[in-house]
């Protein structure tokens, strides 16, 4: 058997990982600005997150979720203390598509709605409902085709009101910060009146922050920016540093249901202490204020770079757009430079770094991106 050819690889095997660098199979050390597109949160191999992982594999790694798991209780009392959303439920699961996926369903249990309000250029997942929600028709198979989802134009609050009036929509969902788009930031304006219309016409609104949350921004979620509370939270990515995990933040106006949600792997021992040694190194290590510092130093610099274009971002979720493609100029900064970034379309790089990089990491970075240009 072999392996279906979803992805284009690059020529490298990535067999060891340490902090903010990777190791290939040759020996070859590379500053890893891309954190395995946006998951890497606490930096690879972290000691404590290995301990942690170490620990709990040596107890019990798996059971039924038809028990008690005191760890998932963990989980959520951390994670609401240090994310601002205390007093929400929490649902976890196993990846960024099922956490949209289940967040687009419970919004339609609740108000019995169908129609969803997505935004160009989205990117939401690739399972039924979220890949619907995904403004790339390449990615829909004919059984996607939905009349019931509707992309407006991103910032536009005129296009959202007049659509959100007709009260035939369940929920609207919006990254914190659109990443596969190239970095793409709402508005703060937007987000409040976004809120505000989704109150008055009991729309729910659900803020993707699969990529743009756990810190990458410089709050723990990037909505924060715009001082308003969501209806529904989707995180994975940075949730386990690697390990398979996400969840759903749900506001606790919602009731559950039995049968309506369930998962046989969602919230697991093993994933559940990797999600708590993730948050306990956030907490200790002080990652989601070193993450708006580094990147304000590198949005700072890079922005005196005359062949970029145009330089985006909060945190360390930076786009940088060229006026001409960047695929040469990437390929010569990993395999001559030896540094991973991450690109979206064909004139923007991304970086998604872990959040623990240093400023003399980012200054390696600054030195070794300006030779490629």
């Amino acid at each position: 058997m072999k392996l279906f050819d979803v992805f284009p690889l690059f020529d490298l095997n990535i067999v060891e990982g340490k902090g903010c660098y990777v190791y290939d199979d040759k020996g070859n050390e590379y500053l890893d600005l891309y954190g395995g597109h946006a998951v890497i949160s606490v930096g690879h191999t972290h000691p404590y997150y290995v301990a942690k992982l170490t620990e709990q594999l040596n107890k019990i790694g798996f059971y039924s979720n038809s028990v008690i798991n005191e760890l998932q209780k963990e989980v959520a009392q951390k994670l609401g203390e240090q994310c601002g959303y205390p007093d929400y439920f929490l649902f976890m699961v196993n990846s960024g598509a099922e956490a949209n996926e289940n967040a687009i369903k419970l919004a339609s249990f609740h108000n019995g709605r169908k129609k969803v309000l997505a935004f160009r250029k989205a990117f939401h997942g690739r399972t039924s409902a979220t890949v619907a929600a995904t403004d790339s028709p390449a990615y829909l198979a004919p059984v996607n085709l939905n009349a019931n989802y509707v992309f407006a134009p991103f910032n536009d609050i005129d296009f959202v009101k007049k659509e959100l009036a007709t009260g035939e929509y369940s929920s609207v969902i919006i990254e914190g910060i659109q990443g596969v788009a190239g970095i793409q930031i709402p508005h703060d304006d937007f987000l409040k009146e976004l809120r505000k219309v989704c109150t008055e016409t009991g729309t729910i609104l659900i803020l993707d922050e699969i990529q743009s949350g756990y810190g990458r921004s410089g709050k723990f979620f990037a909505h924060q920016y715009a001082g308003i509370e969501a209806d529904l939270i989707t995180v994975a990515k940075g949730i386990g540093n690697g390990f398979p995990m996400s969840a759903v933040l749900i506001n606790p106006m919602f009731k559950a249901v039995y049968g309506q949600l369930g998962t046989t792997f969602g919230g697991n021992h093993l994933a559940c202490a990797a999600a708590i040694a993730v948050l306990d190194i956030m907490k200790n290590e002080n990652l989601i204020e070193n993450a708006y510092t580094v990147g304000e130093f590198l949005m700072q610099e890079l922005r005196k770079i005359p062949q970029i274009k145009e330089v985006r971002g909060r945190g360390l979720m930076i786009g940088m757009e060229f006026d001409e493609p960047i695929k040469e100029k990437r390929s010569k900064l990993l395999f001559e430079e030896k540094v991973f970034t991450g690109a979206t379309g064909t004139h923007v790089f991304r970086l998604l770094p872990p959040l623990c990089l240093t400023i003399e990491q980012a200054e390696v970075f600054l030195e070794r991106f300006k030779k490629v240009l």
